[in-house]
């Protein structure tokens, strides 16, 4: 069973009339999933890729029973367009935009609370269930049906760990991108927390890299309430200098708990076991398997 996504997901997409809504609504059309609706306020009545097309959210879900939406639209609207889905209680909201402002993002997350809406992202790659639903912009070629979560920080690794997964016969229940802005939807904390719940996951991988405090929080969740399954995690930016930012908006260490080091030793200290390199994400993973079995 997977978590977030399952075969009754209805996606609408926020921005799909443009370049790259187009190109990646119509890879998760090819893959399978039920993409429904469109949204591109002035070209409500259209048709685009065979899918209607609406002004808004609360017209589009009204018309086709959407319960996910993903969104591909620039980084100036895409704060107004992710509290309109919030408006339009939206269950789940994927957003792949990157460099959204930080004010923005602190307006979106006031929206969240107390709301019906679960955000994923910003600067997510986004949900997988493979071979049951895509929302993003994932790679999907190497993804298979398996027992493993993951939740990451980084879209690039994902892939890579999704890859040595398959490689060492694990497949995977949900691929999760938490995004790597400093502001964002869920994180590690929900994420484990899903996977936890979830009967057909029987192992996490975690993908963390510098800066913010979510590799902490994991580490905090799983002392308070128990390692229920085995946790891998690979912590990536070792190497990074302090206050230089790495890659994306989040990967940033300005103070000493926002380094590599801070965050592998909390995790082993909450028992996570930590991939020594990442090409051994998934040879660390089936190790852990196969010491539980024995």
């Amino acid at each position: 069973m997977a978590v977030l996504v399952d075969q009754d997901t209805r996606l609408l997409c926020q921005g799909m009339t443009g370049w790259a809504g187009t190109y990646h609504t119509e890879r998760m059309i090819q893959y399978g999933t039920k993409v429904v609706a469109g949204v591109t306020p002035g070209k409500g009545g259209q048709s685009h890729l065979g899918v209607p097309v609406f002004d808004s959210i609360a017209e589009a879900k009204k018309a086709t029973g959407a319960n996910a939406s993903i969104v591909f639209v620039p980084p100036a609207k895409a704060g107004g367009a992710m509290l309109e889905a919030i408006a339009a209680e939206m269950p789940l909201v994927v957003v792949v935009t990157e460099r959204i402002p930080v004010l923005d993002m602190v307006r979106v997350r006031e929206a969240l609370v107390g709301s019906r809406t679960r955000l994923v992202g910003p600067n997510s790659q986004g949900v997988l269930a493979p071979e049951v639903c895509q929302i993003g912009v994932m790679a999907t070629d190497r993804a298979r049906r398996g027992p493993i979560g993951v939740a990451s920080r980084s879209a690039s690794l994902t892939s890579e760990v999704v890859s040595q997964l398959t490689g060492a016969g694990l497949g995977q229940s949900t691929t999760i991108g938490i995004g790597g802005d400093p502001v964002h939807g869920i994180g590690f904390v929900e994420c484990l927390d899903l996977f936890f719940k979830d009967p057909q996951t029987e192992g996490i991988v975690l993908v963390g890299e510098i800066g913010g405090t979510e590799e902490q929080d994991a580490a905090r969740y799983i002392r308070e309430t128990g390692l229920k399954k085995p946790v891998v995690a690979l912590i990536v930016g070792r190497a990074a200098p302090h206050e230089r930012r790495m890659g994306h908006a989040g990967a940033l260490a300005l103070m000493a708990s926002d380094d590599a080091d801070s965050k592998v030793k909390a995790l082993q200290d909450a028992g996570v076991i930590i991939a020594p390199s990442a090409h051994l994400v998934g040879t660390t993973m089936a190790a852990a398997f196969a010491r539980r079995a024995a």
